[in-house]
């Protein structure tokens, strides 16, 4: 777990939210965070990035088993975005420096990144990138026996750039380990867990998930936004057809809450909201936390 907060981190630069505060002064337990991200790898040599955070340079910084072992070899061998969000992808342009990269996305976000926001227009100035067409429903091999295949997230969230709706624009992805047939899934941004999207997580061994607010109302009540939780592209943890509800019947053996916000209640540890998920046998993320599928 390269990072486990929202975009913006915790404590979020131009935040004061209670949380914020808290992290800052050391008045409540709770442990600052950078933006989500997370590293795979079937055999710890070579590694998969799940987005590309802002906070890239610092997350392989703290992580040894990324650091380059020779000149500017690096063992980081492809990153797999999940949408075209700005904290899923502006560490695109931090790894610059290397002398290619392998890039796994979706037609639509691709055609963001490029035609949209021209991130893509402005890394491949600097170094050349390497396009694998995401296919949801498709298996696509890895490599070492590591496979996945991503999922299509229905979203009804307003496009800042590139097409209103069509396939593709936010994925999950189902990570397998072909020699144990193990399964992880990503799942960093989900606006709603409808049946097809739930059919996706059933019996896989570590899913993580959401948790980017705990109430769908969280930052309208802060005074902090005027939209909700769905309308931002992301389900709540608490409340009806909240993950706490809808992940219940499922058969998951381990639950980790990633892509945290600031705003929410659970980052702190000692609030009732974080004891009421891990009584629910869920985790909540942290920056460094390893998981053994």
């Amino acid at each position: 777990m390269l990072g486990s907060a929202a975009g913006g981190g915790f404590p979020q630069w131009n935040c004061g939210c209670p949380g914020c505060r808290a992290v800052r002064d050391g008045s409540r337990p709770c442990r600052a965070r950078t933006q989500s991200s997370v590293a795979v790898s079937a055999d710890h040599r070579r590694w998969f990035l799940l987005n590309a955070s802002p906070d890239i340079r610092t997350q392989v910084e703290a992580f040894p088993a990324m650091h380059p072992r020779a000149d500017r070899a690096t063992p980081m061998a492809a990153v797999l975005l999940t949408d075209a969000e700005l904290d899923h992808t502006l560490g695109l342009l931090l790894l610059r420096e290397g002398r290619a990269l392998e890039l796994h996305a979706t037609p639509a976000v691709h055609d963001t990144l490029r035609e949209g926001t021209s991130l893509l227009r402005t890394l491949e100035r600097y170094c050349p990138v390497t396009w694998r067409p995401v296919v949801p429903g498709t298996d696509a091999v890895l490599g070492d026996g590591l496979s996945y295949r991503a999922f299509d997230v229905p979203t009804t969230k307003r496009a800042r750039f590139g097409p209103e709706g069509g396939p593709g624009r936010v994925v999950g992805y189902r990570l397998t380990d072909g020699r144990s047939g193990r399964v992880a899934v990503y799942l960093p941004g989900v606006q709603e867990l409808s049946a097809a999207v739930c059919a996706q997580l059933e019996g896989c061994a570590c899913l993580l998930v959401d948790g980017t607010c705990w109430r769908d109302e969280e930052l309208i009540e802060l005074g902090l936004a005027g939209k909700t939780a769905r309308e931002m592209g992301h389900v709540p943890i608490d409340g009806p057809g909240g993950s706490l509800e809808r992940l219940a019947p499922l058969a998951i053996e381990r639950t980790v809450y990633v892509h945290i916000n600031n705003t929410n209640p659970i980052l702190l540890e000692d609030s009732a909201q974080r004891r009421l998920v891990e009584e629910r046998g869920m985790e909540v993320a942290m920056d460094g936390l390893e998981i053994r599928v």
